[in-house]
């Protein structure tokens, strides 16, 4: 529900008020100041709605960049192809990287740890991953990537940043300015495949 503005008409201010001559209009009528808020100095219960209202006219009014439209990022769907029997490319890697902002050797252990699988780029800057994938898988998980470590939880925005201090992880909000700890990649367990000594 939207807040209303309230409009006083002067000629029933001022008869309220005791203000008015002869005439209907009173002299000193003119210059009476009328509250800002209509609230103040009364003692009546409000409605959610209206301290809602008022609230939201308060940010606005002492932040104007927050009352703007918000910028949806929109991300680009993965392009999986599967490149002999054993191997999956993901070809636009490096576009998303690029489009979340983020290094690309974070994402790709943060990827290869969920698929529990072992990865490399190739010389097209392409994510080469061992196994068999379809690209829903991941879909799935650069979205769980993004709600980790690329949105702000405050202003559900993506322009942050991922930097690390003191061995800890903090994404910073551009927009807002706030930060928050984020985990570090667990690396899931590999299997060193190799040939053993005799």
């Amino acid at each position: 529900m939207a807040s209303e503005d309230v409009n006083y008409d002067i000629p029933e201010v001022c008869a309220l008020l005791g203000d008015i001559g002869e005439d209907g209009h009173g002299d000193e009528c003119d210059e009476v100041q009328l509250p800002q808020f209509p609230w103040k100095g009364t003692d009546r219960n409000y409605v959610y709605e209206e301290l809602l209202g008022r609230v939201f006219n308060i940010l606005r009014e002492n932040n104007p960049e927050l009352a703007g439209d918000r910028r949806r990022t929109v991300m680009r769907p993965p392009q999986v192809m599967r490149e002999g029997t054993k191997k999956t490319v993901f070809a636009n890697f490096m576009d998303l990287c690029k489009m979340m902002h983020r290094q690309p050797d974070h994402v790709m252990s943060f990827l290869l740890s969920e698929l529990s699988t072992s990865g490399s780029l190739d010389g097209q800057q392409r994510l080469v991953v061992k196994g068999r994938f379809a690209p829903k898988n991941f879909e799935r998980i650069l979205r769980s990537y993004a709600n980790e470590y690329v949105i702000c939880m405050g202003c559900k925005s993506s322009d942050t940043i991922l930097c690390k201090e003191n061995r800890l992880f903090f994404l910073r909000c551009e927009q807002c300015g706030s930060a928050r700890s984020v985990a570090p990649v667990n690396r899931g367990f590999v299997a060193r495949v190799g040939r053993r000594s005799a």
